[in-house]
Formats: structure tokens, sequence, C-alpha cells
């Protein structure tokens, strides 16, 4: 099958274009050697690179460029012009990019064959690393290591059956249907074998033992390790026993969750919501563009009023009630059955399906049966280690001192916990890197998109 040509527009970077032409510090979309490219001029050096980005393939001409990185507008991930890596999540892949050379006064993209990169050489590391938890952060680690040239032995152990996923989509377009579930694994399992990572699925961990550096699973095996990345995750929080073992009533955190609650969706005609967080809401935004009638119940009188205010609250509400959604707020559930929900103000809501989203619960047991320093998650430095030396913790099970406030905060979102990921991973390899960075959040509902940042505070179960 022939692929579809692309479209290309803008100058023809190959025949050259006056350096007087790209202003410094800006972004030229073009095209060379039958490839769209974005032209860019940094303190006199010029640089050509894909025009998307490789984590979920928006344009990059609308993001900024911050001296060597450039970082994309909607989900802050960043690429460098000079090596063309993958600096931080969501990305996790390498832009294209071509080799620019400078001739009277003008720029030539050139076709240039990728070159092998010689991966850093890396002395005194651990031989062997364990990383128990197959979700954002344990991932991202896992492939950190491999691009920063450790060549010792990774293993990455998940409950899960399923690979590790892209977890955010499967309140969006896997559940609205515009994208399959097939797609959602975030690497096939041949990326494992050839990077050498041994992925074990369907491996919980029933216990750590700091002193004799080892794990044991619930099958009863074991896995040795010099240095552990904990990256457990979170559990969604349980509405009591209320539902408990109904077909029709779904929590949302894995793959197969996002498969069975798809499978409802099929044939359900009135579905209620319980919780107004982003995952929620986003959930609701997906059953309406299948038709589905949507009532989201909450505790709140205003729906994330808590984390965005009155007045955006008010607006994502309105949004909601736009596309057909009704609120019952300042009020909750208190009992399930197979044709509807009770709620505690006495309104009995039919539906043939329902969704429970109240929040997530670290998953610290394992860290806390070994003796390691537990406040509300896991206590770790600003390099993400634990109260045990060579443990480290990423991900929302980690609690790390804001930069700003010194407090110890937790924040359970993905590009958060993938990033830590990578920040730990490089620390294992002796590099002594600081978390810092500035946490930042986005749900897209609709046609609508919301981003934002927050550094300071406590930012428990954004989720």
């Amino acid at each position: 099958m022939n692929e579809p040509a692309k479209k290309l527009s803008g100058p023809d970077l190959a025949r050259g274009i006056a350096l007087s032409e790209v202003t410094d510090g800006e972004m030229l979309p073009g095209h060379a050697h039958g490839e769209p490219v974005l032209l860019l001029r940094r303190a006199g050096e010029m640089f050509a690179i894909g025009t998307h980005r490789t984590h979920y393939g928006a344009p990059l001409a609308n993001g900024m460029l911050v001296d060597d990185p450039v970082r994309c507008p909607c989900h802050q991930a960043c690429y460098s012009l000079r090596t063309d890596d993958a600096l931080c999540a969501p990305a996790l892949d390498s832009v294209a990019s071509w080799r620019v050379e400078q001739q009277d006064g003008s720029g030539y993209v050139k076709l240039v064959p990728a070159e092998q990169k010689q991966l850093p050489q890396v002395a005194g590391t651990p031989q062997s690393i364990a990383i128990v938890g197959g979700g954002a952060a344990g991932n991202a680690a896992a492939e950190t290591l491999r691009r920063e040239g450790y060549s010792g032995l990774i293993t990455l152990l998940s409950a899960d059956e399923a690979r590790p996923c892209d977890r955010p989509e499967l309140s969006k377009s896997i559940l609205a249907g515009t994208t399959s579930a097939e797609s959602n694994p975030l690497r096939p399992l041949a990326f494992y074998q050839a990077n050498r990572i041994d992925l074990k699925l369907d491996a919980p961990v029933a216990s750590l033992d700091t002193s004799s550096r080892h794990l044991r699973l619930v099958d009863g095996s074991h896995v040795a390790f010099d240095a552990l990345l904990l990256a457990t995750g979170g559990e969604p929080a349980r509405l009591g026993g209320v539902g408990r073992n109904l077909q029709h009533v779904h929590y949302l955190h894995s793959l197969a969750d996002g498969r069975a609650l798809m499978a409802s969706a099929l044939t359900a005609e009135r579905a209620v919501v319980i919780g107004a967080s982003f995952i929620d809401l986003e959930v609701a935004a997906s059953l309406r563009a299948r038709n589905i009638e949507v009532h989201v119940v909450a505790t709140d009188s205003v729906p994330m009023e808590k984390l965005l205010g009155t007045n955006v609250g008010n607006f994502i509400r309105w949004l909601h009630e736009r596309h057909g959604v009704t609120f019952h707020l300042g009020s909750t559930a208190i009992s399930i059955d197979s044709k509807g929900v009770q709620l505690m103000s006495g309104e009995y809501l039919p539906a043939d399906l329902v969704i429970i989203g109240i929040g997530v619960r670290p998953m610290i047991a394992l860290a806390e049966r070994a003796g390691l320093a537990i406040d509300c998650g896991i206590t770790v430095n600003e390099y993400l280690e634990t109260s045990v030396p060579g443990i480290f913790a990423a991900g929302d099970i980690a609690r790390w001192p804001d930069r700003l406030t010194g407090e110890h905060i937790r924040a359970e979102h993905w590009v958060v916990a993938e990033r830590q990921g990578q920040t730990a991973a490089r620390n294992m390899l002796g590099r002594r890197e600081r978390f810092d960075a500035v946490l930042f959040f986005w749900t897209e509902q609709y046609d609508f998109g919301l981003a934002f940042g927050r550094s300071e505070g406590n930012v428990d179960e954004l989720g």
C-alpha cells in the first residue's frame, strides 16, 4: 500500500534561504528533500528539525525556543537542537533532524543519513537495576537508563498484565472511540527486547529486603538488585462497598479497565460519573462523543474549584452543560443497583453505566513494610532518593521537597511521573540531578484544552 503524500508548504530549504529571512530565535516552517522541515536560527547557528512532536504528533512551529531546547506548546516536552534527543517527557523519541550548511549568506538543508550516536560510557554504576512498577515513571526510567548509556541489567517488574501504556488517553481518545486500544501501549514488546530491558508482566512484588538487596515476588521468585526504583503508582480509591461486583460499575486505571469500560459504553444509553476530577470530566466528554446521556455527581459545589478557582470551575461546568451533561453537585452516591444510583440528596438516577473516580491512593505498602520513611507517600530528597541509599521512588508515590517552599509535596500526574522516572534513572547512575521541575498539568475536554503550571503548595490527588 502506498503511503499518502506528505503536505509540503513554505520555502524549499534544500535550495537555500537567505539568512536575513530567518530571524534569530524564531522558527521557519518549510520543506527539504520531500520532508516537512522546521528551520531555526540560534546565535548564528542554523538547525533543521522535524515539524511535528514525536509524542502526540502536533506541530512544533508554535513552540518556544529556549537556549538549546525547543519546547512544545501543549505538553511542555523538550527536544535538543544539537542532539535531536527528547530531553523530557512526555516525549520519549528523538525528533528528526538534518544538517544545515551556511554558504554565501544563505542556509541549505542537506540530506544526510542519520548518524549512529555513540552512547556515553558510564563508569562506577550499579551492575543491576530493578524497577518496581510498569507505569509512566517505571517505563520512562528504564528507557532513560539505556539512553544514558547504562549497559547493566535492567529488570522492569509490572503487576499489570499489559505492557506500559499511555494511560491519559484511556479517558480521552480511546474511550471516545477515535483511537484504537491496540495503539495504547507505549512500546511494542520488541522494543524492550532490543534494549535489553527484562520486562516481567503480571509480576507483583511481595516484599523488599533493603539489607540483602533483593525483591521477592508473589510467585516466590527473587530479583536481586544493586539499585532500585519504586514506581508502584496509585490505585483508585473505592466508594466503600457501593456498587461492588456489578458489571456496569467501572473504575478507570489500567488498560484492562479501559477495555472493560469501552465494551460497556458500546451499548450504554445513560451513564452516571461519580466524581468531578480531570479524569471524570474527560470521561464525561468522551461518553458524550458517543451520544450517551451523562450525569455527573460530585460533593463539590463547583467542579474543580479547589484547583482551578470558582470562575474557571464554573466555565468547566458551563462547557459540559453546553454539551448536554447534567450536574448533581453537593451530593454523593449512597447505593448503586443494577438499574441506577441512589444519591444522598434522595434523588435516584437511572443508569446502565456507572464510572467512579473519587481519587487515587498511593501504593506504598511495599515500602512501608520495608521500613522506608513514609509521610502520605514515600519521602524522598531532592534527588528522589528514599531514606535508604540506592533506593529511589518516583511518580504518584513520591513525596519530594518543593524547590520554592521546601515543603514536601506529592502529585498524581502522568508527565510528573515520567519526568521523575527520567531524573531518578540519571541519579541511579550518579548524576546527582535535582528534581525541581515546575508542575505542569493539562486536560482536553470536547474542543477545549486547558494547561497550567503549579509550583508550590500541596497538590495531592490532582488525578
